[in-house]
């Protein structure tokens, strides 16, 4: 189980941590946390009418973490608007959807990130051997969406775009300051693919 997940029986999963790896993962939830910023509605009065009709932003973010994150809805790198009219259009769709969706994202993206950090903190005391992190289903599907978010944030500070970036960063000098954040992007994705596995039926 050291370093993987597994799954349990009746559904969820489990995985050994020792405190370093509890930390790191602490640490990182924190950081996204502060990254996608407070909901809404927190800085307003209570007002669930309010809250319901709050409308998100139009303009994508200026953070390039932020911009994978929660990127255009209409927007194709691969196929490049024929047209000045249709790369309007194009914005003024991508600016409606995110309008209307981006709260939403970021609500979620915040309820699993908040999800990770009360788990660990529920965990008992680590001893040398570590401790053992047991997930619900439910639990589960909310590591594995902070997982992906916290690979998505690392990766696009690494500036990792595709496959071959990957390849590349297996073969970084131990010297070079980049080490620590590929290491902690090649680990939470193990921890990632193993998680996977034990949601499938």
């Amino acid at each position: 189980m050291p370093g993987h997940f597994e799954p349990l029986r009746g559904g969820g999963a489990a995985v050994a941590l020792d405190d370093v790896e509890i930390s790191i993962i602490r640490s990182l939830a924190v950081q996204l946390l502060e990254l996608i910023g407070p909901g809404p509605a927190e800085d307003a009065p209570d007002d669930p009418l309010a809250e319901l009709f709050a409308e998100g932003p139009s303009e994508p973010p200026s953070d390039p973490v932020l911009r994978r994150l929660f990127p255009d809805a209409y927007s194709d790198p691969e196929q490049q608007p024929a047209t000045a009219q249709e790369a309007a259009e194009r914005t003024a769709r991508s600016a409606e959807f995110r309008r209307y969706t981006e709260n939403d994202l970021r609500a979620r993206k915040r309820d699993s990130a908040l999800a990770v950090i009360r788990s660990l903190d529920a965990l008992a005391p680590v001893g040398e051997e570590g401790a053992v992190l047991k997930l619900s289903p439910q639990e589960s599907q909310q590591w594995l969406g902070a997982l992906n978010d916290l690979r998505l944030a690392i990766g696009s500070r690494l500036d990792i775009t595709d496959e071959d970036d990957t390849d590349l960063l297996y073969r970084l000098p131990d010297e070079d300051p980049r080490k620590p954040m590929v290491m902690a992007y090649l680990w939470l994705g193990g921890l990632q693919e193993t998680l996977v596995s034990t949601l499938m039926p």
